[in-house]
C-alpha cells in the first residue's frame, strides 16, 4: 500500500489521507485542546480494545468533551483496517478527538460545537532487534503539566525529551519529578528490585498504561511479585533489571541509564520471561 492510497476516518467519512482537511480554527490546532489514543492491531484484532476505549473516554471526560464523540469508533476502526489492507497484518491505529472548530477563545466554545474525530491506521514493523538486545535511556527533568494521566495531544515536553534522547543515541527519555522516577516520554517504566517489578503508582503525574495492566496480570499468573510505589533516582543503581512498557514497544529491556549499566548490561531473565509470556498472549489474540 502506497502512502497516497491511505484511507483515514474523519468526522463520519472515510476519505483519502491527502484529501482530509481540518479547519484552521480547530481547537486541536489552536490550543492542543484534545486527546488521543494509540491501539495495536494484531492480524486485524484490536489488542485490549475495551481498555483503550475506556481510557479514551476517561480522557474525554476529564477535559469535558462529550464521551459520545467516541461513539461508533469500535466498529469504525476494523473497517479502517480493512480499507487499508491491514486486516491480516500488524498495524497501529491512531485516534484523535478535539473540541472542534470554533472562533478562537480560551473558554469552551458553544455547546453545539461538534468535536473533530480522526483516525489513522498504518502498517507497523515491531522493533524486534531492539527488543532482543535492549536499549539505553537517559534521565530528564519532568517539565510536563500536572495532569499526565490525561492522554492529551499537548505533547511538546515529551517531544523535546524524546529528541534529547535521540540526539545522544538513546532509545527513550525517562522523566524525573522532584527526584522521583515517573515514566518514559512514550512509555511506562518498570524497575526490578529484589525480584519485584516496581512502577510508579497511578496518579496525576503518570499515564495509566494499558500494557502495564497486561504485564502485571502476567506477573500475577507467573508468580512474579509486583509493587506500585514511587522510587527515586538514587535507587536506580540498585535495580537488577529495567524495562519500558508501551503499545508499540510491548516489553522493551533497558540496558543502561545515562551510560550506567543496568545489571550486566543485557536484558535480564525476568524481563525475558515476561517477554515470552506476552508473546503467548499475542499469539492467542
Amino acid at each position: 500500500m502506497k502512502t497516497g492510497d491511505t484511507v483515514v476516518y474523519l468526522d463520519g467519512s472515510f476519505v483519502p489521507q491527502g484529501e482530509a482537511a481540518v479547519s484552521p480554527l480547530d481547537r486541536g490546532f489552536m490550543f492542543a485542546d484534545g486527546v488521543y489514543e494509540v491501539i495495536r492491531s494484531y492480524r486485524g484484532s484490536l489488542f485490549e480494545r475495551a481498555a483503550h476505549f475506556e481510557r479514551l473516554k476517561r480522557s474525554l471526560r476529564e477535559i469535558r468533551i462529550d464521551q459520545d464523540a467516541a461513539g461508533g469508533l469500535e466498529e469504525i476502526l476494523p473497517e479502517l483496517l480493512e480499507r487499508n489492507g491491514l486486516a491480516g497484518s500488524e498495524a497501529l491505529i491512531y485516534v484523535q478527538i478535539t473540541r472542534g472548530a470554533a472562533p478562537r477563545t480560551h473558554q469552551f466554545p458553544a455547546a453545539k460545537t461538534a468535536p473533530t474525530v480522526y483516525a489513522l491506521a498504518i502498517p507497523f514493523d515491531p522493533p524486534l532487534e531492539q527488543r532482543d538486545r535492549g536499549i539505553p535511556v537517559i534521565l530528564v527533568p519532568d517539565t510536563r503539566w500536572s495532569r499526565c494521566d490525561i492522554k492529551s495531544i499537548s505533547l511538546l515536553p515529551n517531544i523535546l525529551a524524546r529528541q534529547m534522547a535521540d540526539d545522544v543515541g538513546a532509545g527513550e527519555a525517562v522523566f524525573i519529578r522532584d527526584g522521583v522516577v515517573t515514566e518514559g516520554s512514550t512509555s511506562t517504566l518498570c524497575a526490578v528490585f529484589s525480584g519485584t517489578v516496581v512502577t510508579h503508582p497511578e496518579s496525576n503525574v503518570v499515564l495509566p498504561g494499558i500494557t502495564k495492566r497486561v504485564v502485571f496480570d502476567l506477573c500475577s499468573r507467573t508468580g512474579i511479585p509486583v509493587a506500585e510505589r514511587s522510587f527515586r533516582e538514587e535507587e536506580l543503581p540498585r535495580a537488577a533489571e529495567m524495562m519500558l512498557l508501551s503499545t508499540s514497544r510491548e516489553i522493551m529491556p533497558i540496558v543502561s541509564v545515562d551510560g550506567m549499566k543496568v545489571g550486566d548490561g543485557t536484558p535480564g531473565a525476568l524481563t525475558r520471561k515476561l517477554q515470552a509470556a506476552f508473546s503467548e498472549v499475542i499469539r492467542s489474540v
